[in-house]
């Protein structure tokens, strides 16, 4: 009977020792986490903000694509490139660093700013480079010489009227893989299963003109569809078509029959004037007021 009680007792000792080791487990100060030490240079935005909605996905080109891109539209040390949709940032550090040229690299996305700029430090390029943070249908594009796109398709007809209304008459665009639907390329390259657009921003030419040749002045009148256009002289009281028209940013040709049989007008516009090519040619046309 004894023995019987002090194994009991036993027992009933084991077990309360035994809820007490899993209380303390369980609800003691050891079970609470060591607190991890944060880096230095901690940013909780890039944590807790969520990523931007992108206009186009973030895919890097290929190195021989972008030297195809840079090839096709001839930059050069005294261009100055903008970039949309600028990603890391590689397009414009080579533009920079192999042919001296300087740029601005436009993204939604704040890590692709922080990459491309980090990459522009570690090429050396930084000075000649600046990267920012933009919506590109907010991008000004008037100051660039040269403009390089790896969008999409849409994104790329969206921003087609602001390239024509804010680009100067000869400005590049240079596109990986899409086009500008109805605007038809000036030049495209194939490199591998990639195609690589340019177009040369046209002059605005439609409208009313007035062209002065021999003591003559002739009305004209211009429809223009992006670098080709058409329209019609009036002529001796009759009515002259103006034929294979086509520009290529400011320069400018056309044939037409103004009298003395058919010739090709070949010139410059500048502003409200078109010039002949070759000053003895003795013509020159100013827009209508």
């Amino acid at each position: 009977m004894k023995r019987r009680s002090c194994l009991s007792v036993l027992l009933g000792a084991g077990l309360i020792a035994l809820l007490f080791l899993l209380a303390y487990r369980w609800f003691g100060p050891s079970a609470q986490p060591a607190e991890r030490a944060l880096p230095s240079q901690f940013d909780p935005a890039r944590y807790t903000g969520g990523r931007p909605r992108l206009d186009a996905p973030n895919v890097a080109s290929d190195l021989e694509v972008i030297d195809a891109m840079l090839a096709l539209s001839q930059i050069g040390a005294n261009d100055f490139v903008i970039d949309l949709g600028t990603g890391d940032g590689r397009i414009l550090i080579a533009a920079a660093r192999s042919l001296g040229a300087r740029g601005l690299g436009v993204d939604i996305d704040p890590e692709r700013i922080r990459e491309a700029n980090a990459n522009a430090r570690a090429a050396g390029v930084v000075n000649r480079l600046a990267f920012r943070r933009e919506d590109l249908f907010r991008t000004p594009l008037a100051e660039a010489d040269v403009l390089t796109l790896y969008l999409t398709q849409e994104v790329n007809l969206r921003l087609r009227p602001r390239i024509l209304a804010q680009m100067r008459a000869g400005t590049r665009v240079v596109s990986h893989s899409f086009d500008m639907g109805d605007w038809r390329p000036d030049q495209r390259r194939r490199i591998g299963n990639v195609t690589v657009f340019l177009w040369i921003v046209p002059a605005r030419i439609e409208g009313r003109w007035t062209l002065n040749e021999e003591g003559r002045s002739i009305p004209i009148a211009l429809d223009q569809q992006y670098q080709a256009f058409v329209g019609t002289a009036e002529v001796n009281g009759g009515t002259v078509r103006i034929e294979q028209g086509a520009l290529t940013g400011a320069r400018i040709r056309f044939v037409a029959d103004l009298g003395g049989g058919r010739r090709a007008y070949e010139g410059r516009v500048e502003g409200d004037a078109i010039v002949p090519a070759d000053p003895r040619a003795g013509w020159r046309m100013v827009r209508a007021s």
